[in-house]
């Protein structure tokens, strides 16, 4: 069976992973870099697929973080179709699917995560679709032209994303919450109250508290989508966005620490397995903007930061993760910009008028912004980032007031 040997092992290839190579690569770093990633495409951005990717927008090649050729001018040697399946830590040996193993000296665990499957009867039908992969949305844009009728299980932003996409192409949409509000894992009630306002004005049928008891089947695929209590919704084609399961089996079977199902590292991105650091979805860290306790961060920004520690310890200059989390989504003409975490507020400011369809949402905790939702007000972001990593504390009164700014710089003396 083949064998390859490499320097750097990165398993996972999408945002984490594709980082920490170029962050490598950028620090001086010339021994061999393999990133090795399950999909047969090149490294590509992801937020575009529930959003402009879905709509027919932006094609592919747009999405790439770097030309084809530019890995390998790069001499990073992309193992495309690769999943790594097995690690021994002892022999620094990784097997991936296909039997090929794989040496290395130092490795990036960068694997992300495998959406959740609807866990109700017909959930693994022809027709059940989750947003992760290219391969996933070319398979929901394959079957809207017979689609008429969609419902989408999860009122997170995936689930909202490719609703506001999905109803601007005509479509009828209708958006199962578990919960009693949208959004109820990462924002406040007036940031959900504002966006299930939005999807309503625009058709979306917005079900909360909606618990799936099974798909309704009609010649092996979905015909409806049942609810506890009896109540059946037409359906031709299901999008499922309840969350990720973080892909880390085989670190753990190779006797890794784990932390809320992903596995713990510390500040520079280690792991407990000697020479095998982690970083993205599936890394579970102790954060600052957490109060201290460990938690997981599944963002575009978390996946970038941890990249680039876990390169800088590799390449000899290590320096400690320590970022202050940024989100985005992007719903019709509304750009949601979120900076900090407001889990454990005590206190939610509307700053602005929610109307007027560009506004912000501060939290505090003691006094002190921890937090911000903003809508379509890019300055508010821009400062508020700021605000949340100095951490003081502020006048209340003068939070309210969209025409004080945020935050000034300290006025330099001398």
């Amino acid at each position: 069976m083949e064998k390859t040997t490499t320097n750097v092992l990165i398993a996972g290839a999408g945002h984490a992973g594709a980082q920490a190579a170029l962050m490598l690569r950028k620090l001086g770093f010339a021994g061999a870099v393999a990133l090795a990633g399950a999909e047969a495409d090149p490294p590509y951005e992801r937020p575009p697929l529930s959003k402009a990717y879905l709509a027919g927008e932006e094609p592919f090649e747009r999405m790439l973080m770097r030309p084809k050729e530019a890995w390998a001018e790069l001499n990073i040697d992309l193992l495309r179709g690769r999943r790594i399946v097995a690690v021994n830590p002892a022999a620094h040996e990784a097997r991936c699917e296909n039997g090929e193993r794989i040496t290395y000296g130092k490795m990036i665990w960068a694997a992300g995560g495998t959406p959740r499957r609807l866990p109700a009867p017909g959930g693994d039908l022809a027709g059940i679709h989750v947003i992760r992969m290219r391969a996933d949305v070319d398979a929901i844009r394959a079957e809207l032209g017979g689609a008429n009728n969609i419902v989408i299980i999860g009122g997170g932003y995936i689930g909202l994303e490719a609703a506001s996409v999905l109803v601007g192409m005509g479509k009828r949409v209708c958006v199962l919450e578990a919960q009693d509000r949208l959004l109820a894992r990462v924002a406040g009630p007036a940031l959900s109250d504002f966006y299930e306002g939005e999807h309503r004005s625009r058709g979306v049928d917005i079900r909360l508290g909606a618990k799936v008891d099974a798909i309704i089947e009609q010649g092996g695929r979905p015909a409806g989508v049942r609810l506890a209590g009896g109540a059946d919704l037409p359906a031709d084609l299901v999008i499922v966005g309840i969350g990720i399961a973080p892909e880390v089996e085989p670190l753990i079977a190779a006797g890794a620490e784990g932390a809320l199902g992903g596995v713990k590292v510390d500040e520079f991105c280690r792991t407990s397995l000697p020479d095998i650091y982690a970083a993205g979805d599936c890394a579970a860290h102790a954060n600052r903007h957490a109060g201290g306790a460990v938690i997981r961060l599944e963002s575009v920004q978390n996946a970038h930061d941890q990249a680039a520690a876990a390169a800088a310890a590799i390449a000899g200059s290590p320096k400690p993760y320590d970022a202050v989390p940024w989100f985005w989504s992007d719903q019709y003409d509304l750009k949601l910009q979120t900076a900090g975490l407001s889990t454990g507020h005590d206190q939610a400011l509307v700053r602005g008028d929610p109307d007027s369809r560009s506004f912000s949402v501060v939290y505090l905790k003691n006094s002190r912004v921890i937090a911000l939702d903003c809508v379509n007000a890019t300055r508010d972001y821009a400062q508020g980032r700021r605000l949340v990593s100095t951490g003081g504390v502020c006048d209340l009164n003068l939070l309210t007031d969209p025409d004080v700014p945020l935050y000034k710089p300290p006025v330099r003396k001398g």
